[in-house]
């Protein structure tokens, strides 16, 4: 788009000379049209109508009759220029090199380790990994960062528990407090077989306040850098988190970096922020010692205005350590992105004004709502979660019941391994494809869906694409492609190819990857009534010309595909 609008400046410039509009501020008034059909730039032309002494449908068809493109023409439709690219133009743009536009550090997931990924948990997975994907394919340099609450009191009930209960009577806990403690086909997975002895410490703290108290002394001595609490938190934790992480790694979700939270406790950094928010306008000092910031002056309002950050024993606060850690995250990247649920804004909000008062450039933020089940939130400690594990398994089966019917001449080993793709691509599209701020009611039909506009139609339409190129071949290097030859499907399959880009870019500007989604979507309907209508191979052999367009559009689903977690299987 920012090269098609490049393109037309100089020309449009003429133009407004030739018509007598005097000043240049009507270069960022050209922006993309909002109906496809009738081109792709519009100018409104209501400003200039005044200085050229008309109305603006007449100030339309003066410029637009002045108006000298090469790259299309130029139609006035009412008081609109709108401005449609040649298909020569626009084939191309197509397959141009995205250019390097800076480092980014997405923080996403970060989910307490405490127990299995359920599916209100898998959202903010989902999402975040959508975001790392598309930021890489538009050709962005990113970390996406995992950070470990090592320290907190869901690790700390982990860590007593496994340090003071036994199996039988974990058992006698939860059968008491209704909670399933059956064998799980997971049950081999750590995650799976600690998250009972975390469920059976939180129902017996409600009957013995001793929990509570040792519960509490263990955090206290992690917030004190207690390097023997610190070692038995780690080995408590992390055979848990080892195997959230192997979830996740099923479902194509990768971290390249891992921050405990304790890192900013030990180093010292903690208390070097907590010093510099003494200094700031608006900190003050509660009766018990505790000191935080009034932040009502800030625009907080309502009970809210106080963070504290340092408790009257001088130990700090959680929040604490995030001003420390995203002091620490501006040495690693240009720039930060944190994926947090709908009910962290407040908190977000307090942490970004926080680090305006230490100097500290608040990171961007993408809210997402929840995802519950109908009766409800999901809840580790109660129990009443669908655990992501469980959801794939049954996923895949239901793929895999799907494709032996269709492909019944294929091995169990083959058909398992298209089962397994659709099933974990179509989990996530589903996820993927609502927008962040809609919540989500958990039903199986809906998260298994293997419907239109879901990932199996678009897996399918890359398979096609795949069959037809092992069976017409490569495209021949001498080969010329003609784009004035074009009409219908094949015009309008091109003309959705030049968009990839710029609808990426748009996606990750505006923090909606569900319209990437559905655009993604529409490229392969768009291909598919290319494919009706346009032969690859014939009784003459094969098209060349109808083989290049099936091969960059083969391409850009691929990288679709990569761009929100649909795994391009070249068979299905």
């Amino acid at each position: 788009m920012q090269a098609m609008i490049d393109a037309v400046i100089p020309a449009l410039g003429d133009a407004m000379s030739t018509v007598g509009v005097k000043g240049d501020f009507w270069r960022n008034m050209l922006g993309r049209s909002k109906e496809s059909s009738q081109g792709d730039l519009a100018l409104p032309c209501f400003p200039f109508a005044k200085q050229l002494d008309c109305s603006p449908n007449e100030a339309a068809s003066r410029i637009a009759d002045a108006l000298e493109l090469d790259i299309g023409e130029a139609v006035a439709v009412g008081p609109y220029v709108n401005i449609r690219a040649s298909l020569s133009w626009l084939s191309n743009q197509i397959n141009r090199e995205p250019q390097s536009k800076g480092s980014i550090l997405i923080e996403h997931t970060s989910a307490n380790p405490n127990g299995p990924f359920h599916v209100g948990r898998a959202r903010n997975a989902v999402l975040g990994d959508t975001f790392v994907r598309m930021h890489r394919a538009a050709g962005y340099d990113v970390t996406a960062e995992y950070y470990v609450d090592d320290m907190g009191k869901q690790v700390g009930i982990l860590c007593w528990a496994l340090e003071n209960l036994d199996h039988e009577r974990v058992h006698a806990l939860l059968d008491e407090g209704g909670i399933s403690s059956e064998t799980s086909p997971h049950s081999e997975k750590q995650d799976h077989a600690r998250v009972l002895w975390y469920q059976a410490a939180n129902l017996l703290k409600a009957q013995d306040a001793t929990v509570d108290s040792g519960v509490t002394e263990l955090v206290q001595l992690s917030e004190e850098a207690n390097a023997d609490v610190l070692n038995r938190f780690e080995s408590s934790y992390q055979p848990v988190l080892d195997g959230m992480l192997q979830t996740l790694g099923r479902m194509g979700i990768n971290f390249d970096s891992f921050t405990k939270e304790s890192r900013f406790i030990v180093d010292g950094s903690v208390e070097i922020v907590m010093e510099k928010l003494q200094s700031s306008e608006l900190h003050g000092v509660a009766e018990n010692g505790a000191h935080y910031l009034e932040l009502e002056s800030k625009g907080v309002k309502g009970k809210s205005t106080q963070f504290f950050y340092r408790r009257g024993d001088g130990s700090s606060l959680y929040a604490t350590r995030d001003l420390a850690y995203h002091q620490y995250k501006w040495t690693q990247s240009d720039r930060l992105l944190n994926i947090l649920g709908e009910d962290h804004k407040l908190q977000s909000r307090q942490v970004g004004i926080a680090l305006d008062e230490l100097g500290i450039k608040p990171p961007e933020v993408v809210f997402y709502a929840f995802t519950k089940l109908a009766d409800g939130k999901m809840s580790t400690r109660r129990g009443n979660v669908v655990y992501m594990d469980d959801l794939l398994d049954e996923a895949q089966a239901r793929a895999l019941e799907t494709v032996r019917e269709s492909k019944p001449d294929l091995s169990e080993e083959k058909l398992v391994e298209i089962a397994e793709a659709v099933g974990i691509s179509a989990t996530r599209f589903n996820i993927a494809r609502i927008s962040p701020e809609k919540g989500i009611t958990f039903r199986w039909s809906d998260a298994l869906s293997l419907e239109a506009d879901s990932a199996p139609f678009i897996m399918y339409s890359y398979a096609r694409a795949c069959s037809i190129q092992r069976k017409a071949g490569v495209v021949d290097a001498a080969f010329e492609f003609d784009p004035n030859l074009l009409e219908g499907s094949a015009a309008a399959l091109i003309r959705r190819l030049a968009y990839m880009d710029d609808e990426l870019q748009t996606a990750i500007d505006s923090r909606s990857p569900h319209n990437f989604c559905a655009w993604l979507s529409a490229l392969a309907v768009d291909y598919n009534r290319f494919y009706r209508d346009n032969y690859v191979i014939d009784d003459d052999g094969v098209n060349a010309q109808n083989l290049y367009i099936s091969e960059l559009a083969r391409e850009h689903i691929r990288r679709g595909c990569e761009a929100v977690g649909i795994i391009p299987i070249e068979e299905m």
